[in-house]
């Protein structure tokens, strides 16, 4: 089998080829010495970004919050919440970026709000049926007095996705839906005046010169409006969990449950994005937006055609094993699903949601072998990528203790889920000790505590190690933008009779196989190396590929 990009097909555009770097603000640096990122660390930590050789960052939200799920219950989307900063600062890390050659993308939360958000708050104090509740999914709750919930559907942190209400009388009354946290109410989108309120939020960044929009669960706007109970409530809330084999049929069972379902991927959804693209468009044809939108392949190319919007996260790749026929198949299926089309696929290994690659390929030296060969594999396919921070360090999930984590989803699942806390550590820049450079103050003390032993893992130790997983990054997007093959749109498979190794080509001179084994294999191709994520042994007799690798060569 044979799957082909041809240069024709590839749009130019700057994202069709992108590397795209996610910012966690909050754990990126800290540029006040408070002991919390912010906005002056992004600006103090462009020149390493520019020196990883990353086109754009996308910045996970920065917006005033109550902050009980890390910033994504949003009480104001058109500001600055002062613990990260001012607009003042996010105009000059835009115009920083820019200086640079960084495109910047920001973070839209358009399926909920805050329950601090003035809408919520006034809904809260107006009577059922008003205009400020019609901006939420309120509804009377079942049994005799309104005391069961108006449906079962469950929220994706567990537990019911209804909560009631004490009424300004002080009598409980009606239900409101939140897909996440109690403290994150759900906007109802067939609501004309939340659909102007969003393109107004879109415009306001526009203005201030943003490049592109990462749209948080862009599944989720539209609903079934007679909120029918749902057969498997449960299944259908954690049908977006990142655990599952891909292949797996639990998976496919999943993913196929959720099209056109009660709550996700509707079709209706592709109304909103319309109006979207028809305002990004108004801007030039260099604005884009990526959903985050876990679907069926047949359903992907909806949320990227010509009149929706520009990208759909890969996600397939994002849980993807360490097995060369099944990362065979998700290649296979990412492309095809955005090629009909033209739309570039994307391909991520981890992000704040998920388990850092490292620790769910295996951990310590095995997974992170596994990591830097998935990597060279991710950076060689066509499309864009999109590196997590810390990702290019090799870093590893961190063991938090109970008593500091802060994630809802623990809280939620009464500590039966450990939630994304891990992941999301500051990061490591220089030193030998907590907290490695991340913030100026030495006895600051951080949102999430890093771990003792990370000092080869710094910025500051990899730059200076020709074999380090950053310098790794470097070399391979390097490699990415400049050489013709990589910048090339055409991609095909290899056929190999060898179910551990992957092989395929990129433009006309360009082999990668990566060779899942345990052990060394000859390489079925030859020609000069590029580059190789571990070891390899070239001889008369030809190139050798050690255990977990992946090489780049020219033939």
């Amino acid at each position: 089998m044979s799957d082909r990009l041809t240069d024709s097909e590839q749009s130019q555009t700057w994202w069709s080829r992108a590397a795209v770097y996610q910012i966690y603000p909050r754990s990126f640096r800290d540029g006040n010495a408070d002991g919390l990122g912010d906005l002056r660390g992004v600006i103090e930590g462009l020149p390493y970004l520019a020196s990883l050789g990353v086109d754009a960052v996308w910045l996970s939200p920065f917006y005033p919050s109550p902050q009980k799920d890390a910033g994504y219950d949003v009480s104001d989307p058109r500001a600055v919440d002062p613990m990260f900063g001012t607009l003042n600062d996010f105009a000059e890390l835009v115009e920083q970026a820019h200086e640079r050659g960084v495109r910047v993308i920001v973070d839209i939360v358009p399926n909920h709000v805050s329950a601090s958000h003035p809408w919520f708050v006034e809904a809260l104090n107006s009577p059922a049926d008003s205009q400020a509740r019609r901006r939420f999914h309120f509804l009377d709750g079942r049994g005799e007095s309104g005391e069961q919930p108006p449906n079962n559907w469950e929220s994706i942190f567990g537990g019911s996705a209804w909560t009631r209400v004490k009424e300004p009388n002080g009598s409980w009354g009606q239900w409101y839906l939140h897909l996440f946290d109690s403290t994150q109410p759900d906007l109802n989108w067939d609501n004309e005046e939340v659909r102007v309120d969003a393109l107004n939020t879109l415009r306001f960044w526009l203005e201030l010169g943003v490049d592109g929009f990462r749209v948080d669960v862009a599944l989720g706007l539209a609903k079934d409006m007679t909120y029918p109970d749902l057969i498997d409530p449960i299944g259908m809330s954690q049908s977006l969990r990142f655990d599952l084999d891909p292949t797996s049929e639990e998976a496919a069972q999943r993913r196929a449950g959720l099209a056109n379902s009660a709550l996700f991927d509707r079709d209706e959804v592709q109304d909103i994005y319309r109006e979207w693209r028809a305002l990004m468009n108004s801007y030039g044809n260099d604005k884009m937006a990526v959903v985050e939108a876990w679907v069926p392949p047949e359903r992907a190319s909806r949320y990227v055609s010509e009149d929706t919007l520009h990208q759909i996260f890969g996600f397939d790749f994002l849980v993807v094993p360490w097995d060369a026929q099944v990362m065979r198949d998700v290649i296979s299926r990412a492309v095809e699903a955005v090629s009909v089309v033209s739309a570039p696929p994307t391909w991520a290994m981890s992000n704040h949601d998920s388990p850092r690659v490292v620790t769910r390929l295996g951990d310590g030296d095995l997974g992170l072998a596994r990591a830097r060969a998935l990597a060279l594999v991710a950076h060689a396919l066509p499309g864009s990528i999109y590196v997590y921070q810390g990702e290019e360090l090799g870093l590893s999930d961190v063991e938090i203790p109970d008593s500091a984590r802060q994630d809802p989803v623990w809280f939620r699942s009464s500590g039966q889920q450990k939630g994304r806390d891990g992941g999301r550590v500051p990061l490591p820049w220089s030193g030998s000790v907590p907290p490695y450079g991340f913030t100026d103050r030495t006895d600051a003390q951080l949102w999430l505590p890093q771990p003792d032993g990370w000092a080869s893992a710094t910025i500051e130790a990899q730059d200076i190690d020709p074999m380090s997983t950053l310098n790794l990054y470097r070399a391979s997007l390097a490699l990415r933008k400049s050489h013709p093959g990589l910048a090339s749109g055409e991609f095909a498979f290899i056929e190999i009779d060898d179910p551990g190794l992957l092989a395929f080509q990129r433009g006309a001179d360009v082999v990668v196989i990566a060779n899942t084994h345990p052990h060394w294999v000859e390489s079925p191709r030859s020609g000069m190396v590029l580059l190789a994520s571990g070891p390899i042994e070239v001889g008369d007799n030809g190139l050798r590929i050690g255990p977990d690798t992946t090489v780049w060569l020219q033939t």
